[in-house]
């Protein structure tokens, strides 16, 4: 096995260009989703640093190898945050390492906070890559009104490497807020966690996470802002709702960043991801038998199970998908089990998507085998 491990862009450029074979990219190595073919490594960790912050505009810059807690730090410093909230793989797939900008970018590693604000994507202002042939590209700008060319930045988000190498990013960062609180409302079953979340979603009272955790039969809302408001939300939303506990800070923080990494499936042996109508959430339980639970409003369900079922659970999220829409992505099981790991495309939509690989990547040497299925 070979390792490359390029210095910065010129070099990344060459190295990519005088590829012999195929290779998998690697940032922070924390993200071990997939079953990519190659067995060479192309290593990004020293392609980091930040490059630009300015605070005053909410705009930052950095390199694909940057580890996200370095970024986080910074950001705490002048009193903002990433607000799409990027999940920490980890815990769930065992993995080490430190989670990379690039990596979160690559895969649009988006957390709970995606129903208030958007996922990964939509913080993206620009884009430097490295495509399948070594030319060098950029797509953006530093300002979200910048709509120059093809949006390569919305392409690239979720391409897994697929398409390019990515060696910098551009993102928009948002102020952090005085407090937060966590509303925890008693729900006997999915149908009444789903009343409760879409009350307070639908409502104007802006929460920031809507959760269900079936195994404690709790179902969960973030409201974040300044402390009065948040107050007066959490009051409001108990007056339509019902009562609540009520989660000060200190204990609303860690809630969200476990059910957000999926901690309590952290000794699973198989994972999944159902992106599905919330509607359609309790349709989903009623076939579930192992452990689950739902974040984004019951948009997103985790499902999981016991390592020699991966293929039976794996076909029958598909077959909801297949019926009821949505797609189904395989996070965490065993390689012998062979699984694809994202939903199957439609025939045309795949036809479209070979295309594209082929004109970014004509070789077909960066992460060969990572999407199929896709």
């Amino acid at each position: 096995m070979t390792v490359y491990q390029p210095k910065d862009a010129a070099d990344l450029a060459e190295t990519v260009a005088g590829l012999g074979a195929p290779v998998r990219i690697r940032g922070g190595g924390t993200r071990a989703i997939g079953q990519c073919s190659a067995s060479d490594v192309l290593d990004l960790s020293a392609i980091s640093g930040v490059v630009d912050y300015e605070p005053g505009a909410l705009t930052l810059i950095a390199k694909a190898g940057t580890p996200v807690s370095e970024i986080e730090a910074l950001l705490a410093g002048e009193n903002q945050r990433l607000a799409f909230e990027p999940m920490d793989h980890r815990a769930l797939l065992g993995t080490m390492g430190a989670p990379t900008i690039g990596g979160v970018f690559a895969a649009n590693v988006s957390g709970p906070r995606r129903i208030a604000v958007g996922a990964c994507r939509d913080f993206a202002l620009g884009v430097k890559f490295i495509d399948g042939t070594g030319r060098q590209l950029q797509n953006g700008g530093r300002v979200m009104k910048n709509v120059t060319g093809y949006d390569l930045v919305k392409l690239m988000a979720g391409s897994w490497g697929a398409l390019g190498v990515l060696h910098e990013v551009s993102l928009k960062v948002m102020p952090a807020p005085e407090t937060e609180v966590t509303l925890v409302f008693d729900t006997p079953d999915a149908e009444a966690a789903l009343a409760v979340m879409s009350g307070a979603l639908g409502s104007p009272f802006e929460a920031t996470g809507a959760a269900y955790a079936p195994e404690w039969g709790k179902a969960y809302l973030r409201l974040e802002g300044f402390e009065t408001s948040v107050r007066y939300r959490a009051g409001e939303l108990q007056a339509r709702l019902g009562d609540a506990e009520i989660l000060q800070e200190d204990a609303s923080r860690p809630l969200w960043r476990d059910l957000g990494n999926v901690t309590d499936f952290s000794e699973a042996g198989y994972v999944a991801t159902v992106s599905i109508r919330p509607a359609h959430m309790p349709k989903l339980a009623a076939r579930l038998s192992g452990p689950w639970l739902a974040d984004w409003g019951g948009g997103l369900v985790w499902a999981a199970g016991e390592t020699g079922d991966a293929a039976r659970i794996t076909d029958e999220l598909r077959g909801f998908v297949a019926e009821h829409g949505g797609h189904c992505t395989v996070v965490k099981a065993p390689e012998e089990a062979g699984l694809a790991v994202f939903q199957p495309e439609a025939p045309a939509v795949a036809r479209l998507s070979d295309e594209v690989r082929r004109k970014f990547d004509p070789a077909g040497f960066l992460n060969p085998g990572l999407m199929a299925g896709a």
